[in-house]
């Protein structure tokens, strides 16, 4: 019986899923084999805590939809693709006549995809379907293959692209494709299938349990937990959605609780495929029509339409995530490698609570407002610490839950000011922000700084962004001396940032 096998990247869903519907619908095979393969040595070294469970959450929440749905499982296998496949294809026992895969330009996809080719050269009969579209709104070959493809730096060039690949209707939205249907039949599953892979099965529900109990892991992994996220933070949140412009949203999350963010906190669920582009514009686009609504760029479309805008950048401009022959990246003459400096910044003892705070969130939990990653990633480049935009990258590659390589290399290269479609180096976000930042900080009662940063939970807030300037009774009322219970500020911020400024300057002048 012809197997047509499903690999499951990164689209951890059912819903909106165009490489399962093209599979189960395709003429050229009886049966499926929905695989997920991953490495997990691979995985612990570029990956912490938070994003390998997110990962093991989203995969059994798959499995359990999929069983329920399908009447199979989803096989977990644990192993290097280019094995796996290489047995799954040489054995006589399975007769795989084709691959569906969802479309990925992420370097380690494109690396597991050419291994898979070369296998196939040897199997001509299996045909390998890349499936475009199916974590993005456009499809992105497509588009940076037109003959007059230009580079989108802004959003008024997006908005263009936009136009062009989906005229607006008459009450003036884009003509985005509509979310597709779970289907309703399925294949049946090849009983033989173990017998060439059990060397590689993954235990997933045993290696999920390893996970300390106490962790701090905020977002739980998974269509499920994404559509009901959904539902709470969008579909049943019209107005919010309607007035939503991501720069005014408060960075120091809710003021109930310290870890719910004041955005919508699907990021994951998009990173991890796990709720499909296509339904989150669509559920936006529904508040929309009921009213007065925000405009890109800072609207919740705006946003969406950036995500497309990096994941084009990062197909058509060649070496992307670096600063040498990238032709969005101003080449800046950093400071070399220091680690007490990176060391100091990841774990959140720089001596600046904001910093710290955000710092130690990102840790514990794997997540981090946008205007948190502004102002960290501005305080470790151009800033303060004048340290290279990639060691700032690779830090928010392991540890962010939605951490995308489109994206994150893209806000890197942004934040850092050396980009076309950078902020002005010069302008600078303060470490110590007040409530009046444009960082948007709640400096009232900041419950924000005193659960990141316990040291200064009985600081008045007054000095609690800046504590190093309390008098010392003040400091000691507050059971935290500075520099002996919290550090000093590990640099004069407004010295060292007037001193960075010029280097910037001066580097940028070379350039000319």
């Amino acid at each position: 019986m012809r197997t047509g096998i499903i690999w499951f990247r990164n689209a951890l869903r059912l819903n909106d899923n165009r490489m399962l519907i093209e599979c189960l619908n395709s003429t050229n095979s009886e049966a499926i084999l929905p695989l997920y393969i991953l490495d997990k040595s691979e995985l612990k070294l570029k990956n912490n805590d938070n994003r390998i469970k997110f990962l093991y959450e989203s995969l059994i929440d798959l499995d359990v939809h999929f069983k329920a749905k399908f009447g199979s499982n989803l096989i977990i296998l644990n192993g290097r693709c280019e094995e796996i496949f290489g047995k799954l294809l040489g054995n006589d026992l399975l007769d795989v006549s084709e691959i569906f895969t969802d479309y990925s330009n992420k370097p380690d996809d494109v690396e597991n995809e050419n291994s898979l080719k070369r296998i196939l050269t040897k199997n001509a009969s299996v045909n390998l379907h890349l499936i475009s579209k199916v974590n993005s709104l456009i499809n992105i070959e497509e588009v940076v293959n037109q003959e007059n493809f230009k580079a989108p730096k802004t959003m008024k060039d997006m908005e263009k692209l936009f136009s062009n690949l989906f005229p607006k209707d008459e009450s003036g939205f884009y003509s985005v494709d509509e979310p597709l249907d779970i289907p309703e039949s399925s294949k049946s599953v090849p009983d033989n299938y173990s017998e060439i892979v059990k060397e590689y099965l993954f235990d997933i529900e045993k290696e999920l349990s390893l996970f300390k109990r106490d962790s701090k892991s905020y977002f739980k992994g998974g269509e499920s937990e994404a559509l009901v996220r959904l539902e709470r933070k969008v579909s049943s949140e019209e107005e919010y959605i309607r007035n939503f412009r991501k720069p005014r949203t408060i960075s120091t999350n809710n003021l109930e609780n310290p870890l719910e963010p004041e955005t919508t906190g699907l990021s994951p669920y998009l990173s991890f495929g796990c709720l499909s582009t296509r339904l989150l514009w669509k559920e936006t686009e529904k508040c929309y029509r009921n009213g007065d609504h925000a405009q890109p760029p800072e609207s919740m479309h705006g946003q969406l339409m950036f995500r497309e805008m990096f994941y084009i950048l990062s197909r058509s401009v060649e070496n992307w995530d670096s600063d040498t022959n990238n032709s969005m990246c101003k080449k800046i003459e950093w400071g070399a490698y220091d680690s007490n400096k990176m060391e100091l910044w990841e774990k959140g003892e720089t001596g600046f609570p904001y910093i710290d705070a955000m710092m130690r969130q990102l840790d514990a939990t794997g997540w981090m407002h946008h205007l948190g990653r502004h102002a960290v990633s501005c305080f470790l480049t151009r800033g303060q610490l004048w340290q290279h935009w990639e060691l700032g990258r690779d830090v928010f590659d392991k540890k962010l839950v939605d951490a995308d390589w489109a994206l994150n290399n893209g806000n890197w290269l942004w934040l850092a000011g050396v980009a076309p479609f950078s902020m002005p180096y010069f302008r600078l976000y303060s470490p110590c922000p007040d409530g009046k930042s444009s960082l948007n900080v709640e400096a009232k009662n900041a419950e924000f700084i005193r659960y990141w940063v316990p040291e200064l939970k009985h600081f008045p807030s007054k000095y609690i962004f800046e504590p190093h300037l309390a008098p010392l009774p003040i400091q000691e009322s507050a059971n935290c001396v500075i520099g002996k219970d919290y550090p000093e500020p590990m640099v004069d911020r407004k010295v060292v940032a007037k001193e960075n400024l010029a280097k910037f300057k001066e580097s940028l002048a070379k350039l000319k």
